[in-house]
C-alpha cells in the first residue's frame, strides 16, 4: 500500500493559496456517483507507541475491516468488521506497542424490541489475535449488565498494561472507574458510584480528580478527594448548560494541578490554563476574535506533555509549542504547500508519525513519514476518485440577513463547462443541529450536487456554533423563525451576485437541515420551487413531549420553549394546507435521535391533503446514513428529486 513520494526538505513554510472565485474547468471525466456516495476509502489511522504497527479502517464495498499493519514486514491482520448497521466502529487506540483497545456498537434485539449497545474489546499482536471481551461479565459480581461499556476514561500513558474505565455495573446511570488490566482482563474497582455522578475525568496520572454532574440544567464538574474518599462540597465550576459562563474542560497538564479550559471571552470561546487549586486565576493562552476555538488540548507523544492546540482557523489547525512539533510542522508546509497539514500521529521516538493533507485540489490523503530518512510515503486517498479537477472545493461568503446580521457561508460551484454556466440551478443545503456549522472541507453532499451542474450554499445561519455566544443562542426556541429567515435571505444573496437563477433554487438538507428544507417551502415558497428532508424534525411538540423519558427532559424543554402556539405554528406538520411545492422525505427506520414517526406522519398528512410528496424509509436506517448503501439511496434519490423539479425548468 505504501507508495515512495518524495524526500522532505527542511526550509521554511509556504503560504496557503487563496481559493479561487471562479468554478473549475474539468480536465477528466466527471466521478460516477459512487465516489461521492461511498464511506471513505481508508480512515482512522493510528499509528502504535512504537511506530512498527499501523491500525485503519479501510472500506470493502461498504464492509469496514479494522485492520493492523506491520509496516516493516507489510502483514496486515483483519481485526473487525463492521457495516454501520448492525455492527458499528465506535473507537480504537493503542494501549502499548502489542494492543489495541476496540470499542464497538451492536444492535441488540429483545423480542419487539432494538436496541443499541456497546462493548470494550483488546487484540493482542503477541496473543490470540483474535477480538477479547476486555469486561466480561460472566462469573462476576455484576448487579447491573451495563448497556453501554465503551467509556475510557484515561489510557494511563504511563501504565501500558492497564486502562481505566467508567462503566455502569453497580448502579444504572452511575458509572463505577475500573482499573482494567489489558493482558490478563482483570479489574480492579477504583471508585464506587456517587450520587448523579454520571461521567468522571482523570489526570495524566490516572487519577480520577473530577466528577460530572447535570441535575435539571445545571452542570457541575466537582473535585474528588482520594484521601477522603468523597466529594467536595463547592463544585469547581458550576453553570446553566445554556450560560455564557460555561466552561469545557479539556484536561490535565502533566503537573497533576494545571487545567486547560474552554470559557467565555469577549462573547467568544477562548482557551485557558487555570490550576486546580486556584480555579478561578485563568491565564488566556489563546482568542480568535472572529470564531470560538473549536479544537482541544495536544498531548506530545513523545514527552506526554501538552504541546499546543487544535484550531480550525489557524494554518493546519494546529498551534505547537513544542520545538520538535513545529519544526516538522514547518517542514511539512514546505514539502505539500498550498495544503492543509495535520499531523494526526507520532511514535514516541518521534521518528515516523502519521500526516492527513488536504488542498484545494485534494480530498483528503494519508501519508506515513520518517523523520530520519527525511520521506513521505502517500498512505491512501480517502475518495480516490475525487481528486484534483474533479474536487470542486468550497468557497466562504458573507451575506447580510435581513436585520442586518452578518452570516456566514459556504459556497460550492459546479465545473464550467460551456453549456452550464451562471446563473445556476441552485441548492440551499441548511447543516443539522441546529448548534453545529458547516466547514470549508470536503463535503460529499455539497461535491455530488455540484458535480451535477448545481451551485451549492451551506449557510452557517444564525444558531450555529462557532460565531459565539449570542449568535448560538439565537438558535434557543427559535426553530422557523429568523434562523429560517436567513435562508430565503442566502437565496437572494446568490440571486444578487447572479450565482443562482431565482426560478430554479431548491432546498435539501438533514436532521435539524431536513426540518428547515420543508419549512422553508411552508414560510417561502415564491423563492424555493421543492424541498428535500432526511431525518427532519416535523413536529417541535412530540420532541418536547418525547423528552419527559430522557434524563436530558430539562435542557430540551429549554432548548425549544414551552410556548405551545409557537411550537405549534413552527411545526411542518402542522402547516400541510400552507404547502405549494413538492417534498421528498426520506427517514432511516432505526432513528434514535428523530423518530421515524415525524416523517411517516408528514407524508400521510401530505398524501391525505393531495400534496405532491415521495416518501423512501431505509430499513434498519440510523440517523448518520452511516450505512453505505443507505447514503447512496439517499443522495441518489436527493439528486433525482432535484433534476426533476429545477433542470426541467
Amino acid at each position: 500500500m505504501l507508495r515512495f513520494i518524495f524526500t522532505l526538505l527542511f526550509i521554511s513554510s509556504a503560504p496557503h493559496a487563496q481559493v479561487a472565485e471562479q468554478p473549475k474547468t474539468p480536465e477528466l471525466s466527471q466521478a460516477p456517483i459512487e465516489a461521492y456516495t461511498s464511506l471513505p476509502l481508508v480512515s482512522q489511522v493510528d499509528l502504535s507507541p512504537n511506530g512498527t504497527h499501523l491500525a485503519f479502517v479501510q472500506n470493502y464495498q461498504g464492509t469496514l475491516v479494522l485492520n493492523i499493519t506491520n509496516l516493516k514486514t507489510q502483514e496486515t491482520l483483519p481485526v473487525l468488521k463492521s457495516d454501520n448497521k448492525e455492527v458499528t466502529l465506535n473507537w480504537y487506540d493503542w494501549a502499548n506497542n502489542n494492543t489495541l483497545i476496540v470499542a464497538a456498537g451492536y444492535t441488540q434485539r429483545q423480542r419487539l424490541l432494538k436496541y443499541h449497545s456497546t462493548q470494550l474489546f483488546k487484540f493482542d499482536l503477541n496473543g490470540t489475535k483474535k477480538l477479547e471481551d476486555l469486561l466480561p461479565t460472566r462469573n462476576r459480581n455484576v448487579s447491573n449488565a451495563a448497556q453501554f461499556r465503551d467509556n475510557v476514561i484515561s489510557m494511563l500513558p504511563d501504565d501500558p498494561k492497564h486502562i481505566l474505565v467508567a462503566v455502569d455495573f453497580d448502579t444504572v446511570n452511575r458509572p463505577t472507574v475500573f482499573k482494567v488490566n489489558v493482558d490478563t482482563k482483570r479489574r480492579e474497582r477504583i471508585l464506587r458510584p456517587r450520587r448523579n455522578i454520571s461521567d468522571w475525568i482523570a489526570d495524566r496520572q490516572g487519577n480520577v480528580r473530577i466528577g460530572y454532574k447535570l441535575k435539571d440544567t445545571t452542570i457541575s464538574y466537582i473535585l474528588y478527594d482520594r484521601d477522603k474518599n468523597s466529594l467536595h462540597d463547592k463544585p469547581l465550576y458550576q453553570f446553566d448548560v445554556f450560560s455564557p459562563e460555561r466552561v469545557t474542560i479539556l484536561g490535565f497538564g502533566q503537573d497533576g494541578d494545571t487545567l486547560y479550559i474552554k470559557a467565555n471571552h469577549k462573547g467568544k470561546k477562548a482557551l485557558f490554563k487555570t490550576k486546580v487549586s486556584q480555579p478561578q486565576n485563568r491565564e488566556l493562552i489563546f482568542s480568535d476574535p472572529d470564531y470560538d476555538v473549536d479544537g482541544t488540548i495536544l498531548y506530545s507523544q513523545i514527552t506526554g506533555k501538552v504541546n499546543g492546540f487544535s484550531h480550525s482557523n489557524t494554518e493546519g489547525s494546529r498551534i505547537y509549542w513544542d520545538e520538535e512539533y513545529k519544526s516538522l510542522q514547518t517542514a511539512l508546509s514546505s514539502a505539500l504547500p498550498n495544503a492543509h497539514n495535520v499531523i494526526l500521529d507520532k511514535s514516541q521516538d518521534g521518528d515516523t508519525y502519521v500526516l492527513y493533507s488536504s488542498s484545494n485540489t485534494d480530498s483528503g490523503t494519508f501519508y506515513l513519514g520518517q523523520r530520519k530518512a527525511q520521506s513521505l510515503y502517500l498512505f491512501a486517498p480517502q475518495h480516490p476518485e475525487i481528486q484534483d479537477a474533479t474536487y470542486l472545493g468550497k468557497q466562504r461568503h458573507s451575506y447580510k440577513a435581513r436585520d442586518g446580521l452578518t452570516i456566514e457561508g459556504y459556497l460550492t460551484l459546479p465545473p464550467d463547462t460551456g453549456s452550464n454556466s451562471a446563473p445556476y440551478p441552485t441548492i440551499i443545503l441548511p447543516h443539522g443541529g441546529p448548534m453545529a456549522r458547516d466547514y470549508a472541507d470536503f463535503d460529499y453532499w455539497s461535491e455530488l450536487f455540484a458535480s451535477r451542474g448545481y451551485a451549492v450554499f451551506q449557510p452557517n445561519f444564525r444558531g450555529s456554533y462557532g460565531y459565539g455566544y449570542e449568535f448560538a443562542q439565537a438558535a434557543m426556541g427559535a426553530w422557523g423563525e429568523a434562523m429560517q429567515n436567513d435562508l430565503q435571505d442566502a437565496a437572494h444573496y446568490l440571486i444578487g451576485q447572479k450565482i443562482a437563477n431565482k426560478d430554479q433554487i431548491c432546498v435539501g438538507g438533514g436532521s435539524y437541515g431536513g426540518y428547515a428544507a420543508v419549512m422553508a417551502v411552508v414560510k417561502h415558497p415564491e423563492t424555493f420551487q421543492c424541498a428535500a428532508s432526511f431525518a427532519g424534525v416535523m413536529d417541535l411538540e412530540s420532541v418536547v413531549s418525547r423528552a419527559r423519558y430522557y434524563t436530558n427532559r430539562e435542557v430540551v424543554e429549554k432548548q425549544f420553549g414551552d410556548d405551545d402556539d409557537k411550537l405549534e405554528n413552527n411545526s411542518p406538520i402542522n402547516n400541510i394546507a400552507a404547502i405549494k411545492r413538492p417534498i421528498l422525505l426520506i427517514h432511516g427506520e432505526d432513528d434514535k435521535v428523530v423518530p421515524v414517526s415525524h416523517s411517516r406522519r408528514m407524508y400521510d398528512d401530505l398524501l391525505d391533503a393531495k400534496k405532491a410528496v415521495h416518501y423512501i424509509e431505509l430499513e434498519s436506517g440510523n440517523h448518520h446514513l452511516s450505512y453505505q448503501a443507505h447514503r447512496h439511496t439517499t443522495l441518489t434519490a436527493f439528486l433525482t428529486f432535484f433534476d426533476t423539479h429545477l433542470k426541467a425548468k
